[in-house]
Parts: C-alpha cells; structure tokens; sequence
C-alpha cells in the first residue's frame, strides 16, 4: 500500500486543490490519512478506483 501527498493527487485527477477539499466535503472523493498535525496523504490505491470509476461513468454516458 502506498501513500500520495496532494501535489501527486492533483496530477493523477487534474483537479485543483481546492476542488479535492470541496468533493472530500461532499463525500465525493477519498479521504486522506492523518500523517501528523499539519500532514495528510492518500491511499493511491484509492485515487486509482476513483479514477477508474469517473471513466466508467463517462462510458455509461456515452452508451445512452
């Protein structure tokens, strides 16, 4: 298992920083782990199924 600090997250999805804290809000993407007082990563396994699931949809749409 390995862990992504933001800057790896933004590349990976292409969202913005502050677009990573708004949908983590909306339970709309993974949340991180609390690595200490002011640090946090993710788990990157988990930002690989959120993206998996994001082309799935587009494909579902597509498909309509």
């Amino acid at each position: 298992m390995k862990l992504i600090k933001l800057k790896t997250v933004m590349d990976c999805t292409g969202l913005a920083r502050s677009t990573v804290y708004k949908f983590i809000a909306e339970g709309r993407f993974p949340k991180p782990v609390k690595l200490g007082a002011r640090m946090v990563a993710w788990v990157e396994s988990e930002i690989q199924e959120w993206i998996k699931e994001k082309i799935e949809q587009r494909q579902h749409v597509q498909a309509s």
